[in-house]
């Protein structure tokens, strides 16, 4: 059975056990023990406590052991940007693959807990029924009461059992038959539900491990663009004090792609780079296998229907539709998971990372062509103004809370990333950019 036990199903039978036996465990039951002293722990207790202390120290060990094996991995591809990116990539694609995992069976599992209570709520309602029948069958075979049943494996053994020891009418039969198969498949719900819970505690813990050798990766990767960018930090700084000079996103483009050197030079790159040709009207998809790219695969406009959604969510509101505030929605809100993580959609040159009025945390990319793609909402950045990221790579992850503060209102309980594509400074629709199923999708 699962991690999880279910909830016992509750006594069905309390009738057919001798009136005897029925009063001497009530008087058991209501027999009141005396009282220990509130300051007494017991020796359980202390031994729970205990091995919950050691479990503790040994998850923490191994998360420690975990962490050191993966640095030890990350040194041994050393500075081969190629290995490198390839892991970053492939990583954060398992991590949102598991993710998505652990949501469907949480659906599922919401699914089958709803059928199972139906199921119990059923019998529960039929428990005098079970009881005469079972009563009826053991007078028909001559044999004594089964002890008291608590489970419905229990109930339907005996069911079982009393239906095989002699003559009995059609009619009992069939009742009988009818209760057995309806026992049968609580139980069977039960074991579905148990089996699927241990493969969602076994995705939990590979996501915990995804989790914590992606972070690893993002640290070195991060360690060595602070060393090619010797002044990040005072970029950064300077960035958050030019952001306040401006009221909206086109003139933080503009004003980081002016005065800001490595943004600057990041959208000098963004313009100068030209992108694989296409093949036979198609774009070069093969240009996508190298992960040691320093510009971009495929030019934007030609990677329509390639593009993977940033993280796994569900869609709150669509381009174009109503904002709920009189006005038009001029990119997509997806509602995620707490932590979720945010990877991106395309290739681009970071032009902007950092907080923004009510956009919470920004990211802007400049992905060439007069094309920016603008990603708001998360709890924590993890690139830097000047980067050229790939598609697919990890550059966020989510918070607990809504941070954008246009959808905070409605959502205010649950992360939600906002996504935003934009052409020479106006707002497209992304619709046709994204893929429609996961084999069509680019990950770098």
């Amino acid at each position: 059975m699962g991690r999880l036990a279910c909830a016992a199903f509750p006594a069905l039978l309390l009738t057919t056990v001798p009136l005897a036996a029925v009063t001497s465990q009530a008087a058991a039951q209501n027999a009141t023990p005396t009282a220990a002293p509130a300051s007494a722990i017991s020796p359980d207790v202390i031994r729970q406590r205990e091995q919950e202390l050691e479990a503790a120290r040994l998850q923490q060990k191994n998360a420690a052991e975990a962490q050191a094996k993966f640095k030890a991995e990350i040194a041994a591809v050393g500075q081969d940007r190629s290995k490198f990116n390839q892991q970053l990539i492939d990583v954060a694609a398992q991590v949102r693959g598991v993710e998505t995992r652990i949501s469907d069976a949480e659906a599922r599992l919401r699914v089958l807990d709803g059928r199972e209570q139906q199921a119990r709520t059923a019998l529960e309602a039929r428990r005098s029924e079970i009881v005469e029948v079972l009563a009826a069958l053991q007078r028909a075979g001559r044999r004594t009461p089964p002890a008291l049943l608590v489970r419905p494996e229990d109930a339907l053994q005996s069911l079982r059992t009393a239906m095989l020891l002699g003559a009995v009418v059609p009619e009992l039969r069939t009742r009988a038959e009818k209760l057995a198969a309806d026992l049968g498949e609580l139980i069977g719900l039960r074991k579905t539900i148990a089996a699927e819970r241990d493969r969602l505690a076994t995705d939990r813990d590979k996501l915990q491990s995804d989790q914590t050798r992606l972070a690893a990766l993002v640290d070195e990767r991060q360690r060595q663009q602070a060393g090619i960018e010797k002044d990040l930090d005072t970029e950064a700084t300077r960035a958050v004090a030019l952001s306040k000079q401006v009221d909206n996103l086109q003139g933080l483009i503009a004003k980081m792609e002016q005065d800001l050197k490595s943004a600057a030079r990041a959208a000098a790159t963004a313009s100068l780079k030209g992108a694989p040709a296409a093949v036979d009207g198609k774009p070069n998809m093969a240009a996508f296998k190298d992960p040691a790219r320093k510009s971009p695969a495929i030019a934007f406009a030609s990677a329509k229907g390639l593009f993977a959604l940033p993280v796994n969510g569900t869609r709150l509101r669509d381009f174009g539709n109503s904002d709920g505030a009189g006005g038009i929605e001029k990119g997509i809100s997806l509602a995620t998971k707490p932590g979720a993580q945010v990877t991106t959609p395309c290739d681009g040159w970071v032009v902007y990372a950092g907080p923004f009025r009510s956009y919470g945390q920004l990211l802007i990319l400049n992905a060439g062509g007069g094309y920016h793609v603008l990603i708001a909402g998360m709890e924590r950045i993890s690139v830097s103004i000047g980067q050229f990221v790939l598609a697919g790579e990890p550059v966020a992850t989510m918070g607990t809370t809504s941070q954008v503060a246009s959808i905070l209102a409605a959502n205010a309980s649950q992360p939600v990333l906002y996504v935003e594509f934009r052409k020479d400074g106006t707002p497209i629709d992304p619709g046709p950019w994204w893929a429609a199923n996961e084999g069509e999708k680019v990950r770098g």
